[in-house]
C-alpha cells in the first residue's frame, strides 16, 4: 500500500491518545501499511516525560487533512535548461506529447515555463535579422540546429554580436551588407568566404555541405571567425538558424501563476476560474518544480486517508475531516457524530483506555509489541485509569497493564509516581494551559460543552489556583461561545476532582450538580474521577431533563 495512512487523536490530546497512535501505526507498519503517526495539538507534560523515559520522538503536528495540491495526481513533467533552443524544447513536446514546458535552473529551481504558443508566437513574429544576438543563443544551439560540424573556433570565441546574413551578392558588393559580429551564410566561392571574414564577422555558416579551403579557415582562426558546415541548404539554414534562440528569451517568467504542494483545492479552484490558464506549475515550499495541474485533476482528487483513535466526535477531531477518507475508528468513548461514506473498521469497548484496544490487537495478530512500544501502551493505560484506580477501569485493563510492564522490563512504582509527579504541576502553568492541559469539546443538543481534565497530587495546589482559573475560564467561555465550561482537577490522594465551571446560565450547573449556586463557581465531588464515565453521562442526564416539557 503506497499512500499514507495518518493515524489521529484528539485535539489537546493526553498519554493515551498520543502513545496509542505511535504503538497502532508501529502494529499498521507491521502488517504492510504505510502508517504515519501525528498530532493536532501540543504534548503535555506528562506525555513528554513518557515518551523521553522510553525514548521516544513526539509525533509530527499535522495542522489539517484538507484536500491539498499533493493530494492530485499532478503531471509530472522533466524541466529544461533556460539555454536549450526553442527547436529542442518544441522536439521535447513533441515527443512527449506536451503543450508546457517548466524550465529550471541546475538545482530543479522555477524560473519560468514556455508553452507552445510562445514558440510558434516568436518564430512566426520574428521579423530582425539580430534576434539570435538578442537573445543571447550559444553557439552550441546553432550548431545543433543546423546540424554542422565545427570546422574553426570554440563556445569561448563565440561573440556574436551582429545579424544574420545571407551573402546572396558578388563579393565586392557584399562590404555594404557586413557589420562586425554578424553570422553570415554562404556557399563555396572561396573570395566571398574571404571578403567577409576580413570583415570582422563572428560566424561564418557554409551551407549545402560547402567546403573552405586550409588558407581560409587559417584565415578564420586568425581572425577569431568560427566556421560551421551544414549540409542544409542556404534558404533552409535561414529558416531554421532563428530557432536557436534559447528558450530563457521566450518563456514566461513575470506574473506567473504558480500552486504550492501544501495549497487547498478550494483556494486554487478560485485562482483557476480567474485566470483560465490551460496548465498551471506546482513547486514545493523552496519553489522547486514539481509538476503541473490542469482543471481536470481536479475532478478526482486522492482524499487523505486517516484513522481516528481514542475519539469519535467532530468536534475533538482534525480539521478538514470531511474531505478525508476515514478508514477506521479505535475509541472507548461514547459513540459521536462522525459518519462516514461506507463502511469502516469500528472498535469500540469499555475499557479504560484506547491504549487497551490496541494492545489487544498486537496480541491476537500474533505480534509481541516492541519493549519501547509496550512501555507507551503500558503508560497510557495507567494515566488514563488513573493507576487503574479510575471507574472506568476493567479486568481486562488490568491484565493488559501487567503483561505490557513484564514486556517493558520497568519497575511500575517508580514509573507510575514519576509520570503523575511530571503532570501535577498546576502552579507552573498559566490558566490557558491548565483548562487546555486534556480539553474536549461536546455537543449536547444547542449546548456547547467544553471539559477540561488535569491530575494534581496536591490539594493546596488546587485551591491556590482557583481563582486564577475561574477568572480565566468566565472569560474563555464567551469568548469562544460555550453553554457551560468544565475543568476537572483530579486529587490523586483524596481521590476525587475539585470541579470548576462557568456556565451561561445557571440551569445547567443546578441541574448537573443539584444545587442552587450562581452559574460561576466549584464543587469538590468525592470519587468523581473520570469525565468520560461519570461527568459527562451527568450533563448529558441534565440537558436532557431540561428539555422536557
Amino acid at each position: 500500500m503506497n499512500e499514507i495512512v495518518y493515524i489521529i487523536g484528539h485535539k489537546n490530546p493526553d498519554t493515551d491518545s498520543i502513545c496509542s497512535c505511535i504503538a497502532y501505526a508501529e502494529l499498521k507498519k507491521k502488517l504492510g501499511v504505510r502508517a504515519v503517526p501525528v498530532r493536532i495539538g501540543g504534548v503535555n507534560r506528562e506525555t513528554e516525560f513518557v515518551l523521553k523515559y522510553f525514548g521516544v520522538e513526539a509525533p509530527a503536528f499535522l495542522k489539517t487533512v484538507k484536500t491539498q495540491v499533493s493530494d492530485l495526481n499532478i503531471d509530472l513533467i522533466n524541466p529544461v535548461s533556460k539555454d536549450i533552443s526553442i527547436q529542442t524544447a518544441w522536439h521535447i513536446m513533441q515527443m512527449n506529447n506536451r503543450r508546457i514546458l517548466p524550465v529550471a535552473d541546475e538545482n530543479g529551481k522555477l524560473l519560468g515555463i514556455i508553452t507552445l504558443s510562445d514558440i510558434t508566437e516568436n518564430y512566426m513574429d520574428t521579423l530582425e535579422n539580430n534576434i539570435l544576438s538578442t537573445s543571447g543563443a550559444p553557439l552550441r544551439n546553432i550548431v545543433e540546429t543546423l546540424k554542422a560540424d565545427l570546422l574553426v573556433g570554440s563556445e569561448k570565441e563565440f561573440r556574436l554580436t551582429g545579424k544574420v546574413v545571407v551573402a546572396a551578392m558578388m563579393p565586392e558588393h557584399m562590404g555594404p551588407f557586413l557589420e562586425k559580429g554578424d553570422i553570415v551564410l554562404i556557399g563555396d566561392r572561396k573570395e566571398s568566404q574571404v571578403r567577409a571574414i576580413r570583415s570582422g564577422i563572428s560566424c561564418l555558416v557554409l551551407t549545402c555541405g560547402g567546403e573552405a579551403d586550409q588558407d581560409v579557415l587559417n584565415l578564420a582562426k586568425e581572425c577569431r571567425c568560427v566556421v560551421l558546415k551544414t549540409n542544409y541548404d542556404t534558404f533552409s539554414a535561414a529558416r531554421l538558424i532563428d530557432q536557436s534562440i534559447p528558450v530563457g528569451y521566450v518563456m514566461t517568467e513575470k506574473n506567473l501563476v504558480c500552486f504550492r504542494l501544501d495549497n487547498f483545492i478550494d483556494s486554487i479552484r478560485d485562482r483557476m476560474i480567474q485566470t483560465r490558464y490551460r496548465s498551471y506549475p506546482v513547486v514545493d515550499e523552496n519553489g522547486f518544480i514539481k509538476g503541473f495541474i490542469s482543471r481536470y485533476h481536479l475532478i478526482s482528487p486522492r482524499r487523505k486517508k486517516v484513522i481516528l483513535l481514542d475519539h469519535n466526535e467532530k468536534s475533538q477531531t482534525v480539521d478538514g475531516i470531511d474531505e478525508a477518507e476515514i478508514l477506521g475508528i479505535i475509541d472507548h468513548h461514547r459513540i459521536g457524530d462522525i459518519q462516514t461514506a461506507g463502511p469502516v473498521f469500528f472498535r469500540n469497548d469499555t475499557v479504560g483506555s484506547t491504549a487497551t484496544l490496541v494492545a489487544s490487537m498486537y496480541f491476537e495478530n500474533g505480534i509481541i509489541p516492541a519493549k519501547k512500544v509496550a512501555g507507551l501502551l503500558y503508560a497510557a493505560i495507567i494515566s488514563d485509569t488513573l493507576n487503574l484506580k479510575s471507574p472506568t477501569s476493567t479486568h481486562v485493563d488490568t491484565k493488559m497493564a501487567s503483561r505490557l510492564a513484564g514486556i517493558a522490563e520497568i519497575d511500575t512504582d517508580d514509573f507510575v509516581g514519576k509520570m503523575f509527579q511530571a503532570g501535577s504541576v498546576l502552579n507552573e502553568m498559566s490558566p490557558e494551559e491548565v483548562v487546555g492541559y486534556d480539553f474536549k469539546d461536546y455537543a449536547f443538543g444547542k449546548h456547547k460543552i467544553g471539559i477540561g481534565q488535569i491530575n494534581s497530587g496536591s490539594s493546596s495546589d488546587a485551591e491556590h489556583a482557583r481563582a486564577k482559573l475561574l477568572d480565566y475560564m468566565k472569560r474563555a467561555r464567551k469568548e469562544k461561545g460555550y453553554s457551560f465550561l468544565l475543568l476537572m482537577i483530579t486529587d490523586l490522594v483524596r481521590n476525587g476532582s475539585l470541579v470548576l465551571y462557568a456556565a451561561e446560565s445557571a440551569s445547567l450547573p443546578r441541574a448537573v450538580f443539584g444545587r442552587a449556586d450562581a452559574p460561576d463557581g466549584g464543587i469538590f465531588l468525592d470519587d468523581v474521577v473520570s469525565r468520560k464515565k461519570q461527568v459527562v453521562p451527568l450533563i448529558s442526564n441534565a440537558v436532557r431533563s431540561l428539555s422536557l416539557p
